[in-house]
């Protein structure tokens, strides 16, 4: 395999349709598609893992700001209340709604980080070239959690809840809103930046090598 190809007839099961489809050699750009049913399965590209790297990092800083300022600040009749990211699980645990409090952490900071962390690992050591017995365990892993991630949802529910408040108080948007703002777009970016069968290829590659 060359360069800036992908495929050694391999095959992928359409998620759609089942259909157990033949993929051939893919260059920089070229996608696959379900024949019976036009469903997306794939695209090579060439600098896949450098954009896993950048928006990665980039995610893992945004989210360490989101998490070091102000997310929401409000003022009605005299009183204000300054919001944080990392303090809102506290806050939903003193009243007792402890499973949402627990939701809240595992899928809007802990588990989108630690996917962040995974993609670094996982891209870092395919970008190199370098079989470890442990990718295709942090490959399934990363691919299982991207299931489990609320970022975007978070985002859509804070400014529904922005619109809504807003005709009843006083609001400013801290400087945390827009850093896991920009945490999100990094975060969505990155995962799709990661195409499964590139990454079991290389796996596969690296591993017959």
């Amino acid at each position: 395999m060359t360069t800036g190809e992908i495929g050694r007839g391999g095959e992928i099961a359409c998620h759609s349709c089942d259909l157990l489809v033949h993929v051939g050699t893919l260059r920089h750009g070229e996608s696959a598609s379900c024949p019976r049913c036009g469903c997306f399965l794939t695209r090579y590209r060439d600098d896949a893992y450098h954009r896993i790297l950048a928006f990665a990092s980039a995610g893992l800083i945004f989210l360490v700001l989101a998490n070091s300022y102000s997310f929401l600040s409000f003022s009605s009749t005299g009183m204000e209340s300054v919001m944080t990211l990392r303090e809102t699980p506290g806050a939903l645990w003193d009243n007792e709604m402890y499973a949402v409090a627990l939701m809240v952490t595992a899928f809007i900071i802990v588990i989108p980080g630690v996917i962040l962390l995974l993609m670094l690992v996982l891209s870092s050591a395919l970008m190199q070239g370098v079989y470890h017995p442990w990718l295709a365990p942090v490959a399934k892993s990363v691919f299982l959690a991207q299931n489990w991630s609320m970022v975007e949802v978070f985002i859509i529910g804070v400014i529904v809840s922005l619109v809504k408040i807003a005709a009843m108080a006083t609001v400013v948007v801290g400087a945390s809103f827009w850093a896991y703002a920009a945490f999100a777009i990094c975060f969505t970016a990155a995962v799709a930046s990661l195409d499964r069968y590139q990454c079991w290829e290389r796996i596969e590659e690296l591993g017959a090598g």
